[in-house]
């Protein structure tokens, strides 16, 4: 069977797009990392995640970048409540896709595996850099020389399903695939509830308002 390593956050597009590795036939690895985020929801959302799809393994790893200058890292700076266009939003984290898929190509090429999903997106991404198209291209450019593997004449290739979706389409496709959204968190801050307020939050409330159907 071929192998898929999907990196799986908690939130509703990872899970979509390891649905869709699911779905596509991959036995799939997943793959959550602790980097030092304020919001530890997440990884406890990503658990839930893992069991759902019902996952060959899933590793949780720690990699500290709290160190970063990213609302979401350092708890001096404030979660904006507003994201304006064009605009790089302080819950940026400094090259945080770079770091997550070195580590997803480092399992892909221990595990024997063909392909690593994320579910980065350039509709609806907040103007970050690593979620552009452009820098999947690169990057797989670099994957194409950077292994063993791939230097032998085999390929490891980033998939992105959801690159050019609109969260409203997102919602739409995970429940086609019959995924439960109650179990993720997209919320920026801890909370027995998401806060409602956060770019985040807003967001996906908008989504599935449009999709025409109820979260949660």
């Amino acid at each position: 069977m071929k192998r898929a390593v999907c990196l799986i956050s908690g939130g509703m597009d990872s899970f979509v797009s390891a649905a869709i590795a699911k779905k596509q036939g991959y036995e799939i690895y997943g793959l959550t990392v602790r980097y030092g985020q304020r919001n530890k929801k997440e990884i406890a959302s990503a658990i839930k995640v893992a069991k759902f799809l019902d996952v060959k393994r899933h590793i949780i790893t720690d990699v500290d970048l709290s160190w970063t200058r990213s609302a979401l890292t350092d708890r001096s700076l404030k979660i904006p409540k507003r994201v304006r266009r064009g605009e790089i939003p302080a819950t940026y984290v400094p090259a945080r896709n770079t770091v997550l898929v070195s580590i997803a190509l480092s399992l892909a090429e221990t595990v024997d595996a063909d392909a690593i999903f994320i579910g980065v997106n350039a509709v609806d991404f907040s103007n970050y850099p690593d979620c552009k198209p452009e820098y999947i291209k690169r990057f797989q450019k670099l994957i194409d020389i950077a292994t063993k593997k791939t230097s032998g004449g085999g390929k490891i290739k980033i998939h992105t399903p959801l690159l050019l979706m609109s969260k409203t389409r997102i919602v739409k496709k995970g429940l086609s695939l019959g995924l439960n959204f109650s179990i993720t968190w997209s919320c920026y801050r801890n909370g027995k509830k998401p806060c409602g307020r956060c770019p985040s939050c807003i967001l996906r409330a908008k989504a599935f308002a449009l999709a025409g159907l109820k979260d949660r």
